[in-house]
């Protein structure tokens, strides 16, 4: 494949090795930091194991982000999304304004709910439950996918319930999945740093494995380009591939990239402004040959990148462009500027503009149709 490019030795092996198995810790790190055609061979590399796995079609779903408040106790240091009781721009939907949302988007496509947000003080997991059953009674057929490993941790002390107690009982009041968000970077050392006080490594890897245990599956996240180094990216991903061998648990792999312009801990000059556009690119690559067909669905964030970067995402090993999105306010509260919603046909038109097919999705990657 790569007998005229002018690439290292090393990254030659690894790479011809990467077609038929996933790589080591050892060679993701020296991928992260190839450069020139060996990034070229990289993402092309990345591309043909992408069209091995899962072949040519990108997949997208039609969504509707429900962030029911911004009012937060908590301590994330790269958040522009936190409020205080009582700012000017804070805000709380309560849960009869949430069902009305629902049935609106419902009605008008939206096959699923991302339901998230901020650790109020006053707000517990039966809080969550009240809201997973009020939606479900009034839209029974939308997927909830809601309550990250934060929300659920805290719920679940603001309750004097156990982790497990509360994942079974937003199971059996109709939540569907979850998202694997509050994950930033796995390493306690950087946690320490951009969000100190939040759950650690350990409690956040409870979370999602007691998840999976009793049959609630998750995405997985990674938030980088802010005081992480390239070891604890690839310490990330390595968690990630473990837990998924462990459980099967994760239905896809999201990177997120750190919107920096209004996060508190770059205005004090201590994180990065964001990771470069081929640090994107290799993350989407390198995640593509560390997870193989362990974890087959990748996705790039156009909220995050923008649809031209998106799509070049998308020849860098990624196979699905996330969804039609709606009311998306924590990466808009970040400084993202490309956008909270998109139509169905801009998806499709990214998609086969690269002569890729779209397919339209459910959640779980279960129910898949060419579009």
């Amino acid at each position: 494949m790569f007998s005229k490019l002018n690439i290292s030795k090393n990254t030659r092996k690894i790479l011809k090795n990467s077609v038929d198995e996933p790589i080591s810790y050892e060679d993701a790190l020296h991928l992260m930091k190839v450069k020139g055609s060996d990034i070229n061979a990289l993402i092309a590399t990345a591309d043909y194991v992408r069209e091995n796995i899962v072949g040519n079609n990108i997949t997208f779903i039609n969504n509707w982000n429900i962030n029911f408040t911004n009012i937060c106790s908590g301590t994330c240091d790269f958040c522009a999304f936190k409020h205080s009781q009582g700012d000017e721009d804070s805000f709380f939907i309560n849960i009869d304004e949430i069902v009305n949302l629902a049935k609106e988007v419902h009605k008008n496509g939206a096959t699923e709910l991302c339901i998230q947000g901020g650790l109020h003080e006053n707000l517990d997991a039966y809080f969550y439950e009240d809201i997973v059953k009020s939606v479900k009674k009034e839209c029974p057929s939308v997927h909830i996918h809601g309550f990250s490993p934060m929300e659920i941790f805290y719920g679940s002390e603001k309750s004097e319930l156990s982790v497990e107690e509360t994942l079974k009982m937003l199971k059996n009041a109709g939540l569907g999945s979850m998202p694997g968000t509050a994950a930033e970077i796995l390493d306690d050392d950087v946690r320490n740093v951009i969000c100190n006080g939040k759950l650690t490594v350990a409690e956040w890897i409870d979370v999602i494995k007691t998840a999976h245990k009793i049959g609630v599956k998750t995405t997985c996240t990674m938030m980088y380009g802010h005081v992480e180094s390239l070891k604890t990216r690839v310490k990330h991903l390595e968690i990630l591939r473990n837990i998924q061998e462990e459980t099967g648990g994760f239905t896809e792999f999201v990177p997120l990239t750190f919107m920096h312009k209004n996060a508190p801990i770059y205005k004090k000059g201590i994180a990065k402004a964001g990771a470069t556009g081929s640090q994107d690119l290799k993350i989407y690559a390198i995640s593509r040959l560390m997870f193989q067909d362990i974890l087959p669905n990748i996705q790039v964030s156009w909220v995050k990148l923008g649809f031209k970067f998106a799509q070049t995402g998308l020849l860098a090993g990624a196979n699905d462009i996330g969804g039609t999105l709606g009311e998306e306010n924590i990466s808009k509260s970040a400084g993202a500027s490309y956008g909270v919603r998109t139509e169905f046909k801009t998806l499709k038109d990214i998609i086969t503009d690269i002569g890729r097919t779209p397919a339209i999705r459910d959640t779980l990657y279960e129910n898949i149709k060419e579009v």
